[in-house]
């Protein structure tokens, strides 16, 4: 489904991305961990065009989509969230949903004048899906609610429901349960586990909640200093010297002693 390869970036004297390598399989919903600052938020914005690469190549299927801009990953089927939700905050719950479909006939500015029958059969269609996707994630009751109102958890919900909205082939979900209590929580990890299973949605996930990462992905990545370090299930993961060694400052102590 994707593929990194070779991707280096670096920002003046810091090397943030090194030689990073990496493959998510279609159907699977991959974690991809390490210690702050290794690397992970700088490669969701390498993959989804927000940043360009010093070098290296990102992969979609077959296609080549290193050099697009993010509007132009977005249309190859790829969706990403934010450790930050950046919800519209004066527009409802719903609304936030309604906008996210691209090529709507409402968008011209003719076609309210000259079509307004289609525009706003295209808007009752668009709002029963965002309240189709409300409901699935168990938010319907704030559909007419300001997106400001929501807590932290609730934009969480929102952010993925914007994704769905987009009917896309992958999703790179950025700390989705930080700040989330463990109610919620579950629920989101509940509502990716059935959109992996009901609609083929593969996932790159990631975490620093290990018991959450832990409980839902396989396989997970490791990252650490820009680079992959290690991959496998979380059982492997968790018992493997280098990934302690990494969260716990190892190989500092390693190169000094």
């Amino acid at each position: 489904m994707l593929a990194v390869d070779d991707v280096c970036k670096r920002f003046g004297g810091l090397r943030a991305v090194a030689a990073c390598s990496l493959d998510v399989k279609s159907g699977t919903i991959t974690g991809l961990i390490g210690p702050n600052g290794a690397g992970k938020t700088t490669l969701f914005n390498i993959i989804t065009g927000f940043i360009r690469p010093d070098s290296g190549h990102i992969r979609l299927g077959n296609r080549d989509i290193t050099a697009l801009p993010p509007h132009r990953v977005f249309r190859r089927g790829v969706c990403r969230t934010f450790q930050i939700p950046r919800e519209l905050a004066g527009m409802t719950v719903a609304e936030n949903l309604m906008l996210v479909p691209r090529g709507q006939l409402g968008e011209r500015l003719w076609n309210p004048f000259i079509r307004p029958i289609a525009v706003r059969r295209q808007e009752r269609e668009l709002r029963s899906k965002a309240l189709g996707v409300l409901d699935f994630l168990d938010l319907s009751h704030l559909a007419d609610e300001l997106a400001r109102t929501l807590s932290g958890g609730q934009k969480k919900l929102l952010e993925l429901g914007r994704t769905l909205m987009a009917e896309p082939d992958i999703v790179l979900l950025d700390e989705p349960g930080a700040g989330v209590n463990r109610t919620l929580l579950k629920r989101l990890a509940d509502s990716i586990r059935t959109l992996r299973t009901e609609l083929g949605l593969t996932f790159l996930v990631i975490e620093h909640d290990m018991d959450f990462v832990m409980r839902l992905c396989t396989p997970i990545i490791v990252m650490s200093e820009g680079c992959v370090l290690m991959e496998g299930d979380p059982t492997t993961v968790q018992r493997d010297q280098r990934v302690l060694n990494a969260y716990l400052g190892g190989q500092y102590v390693a190169t000094t002693s």
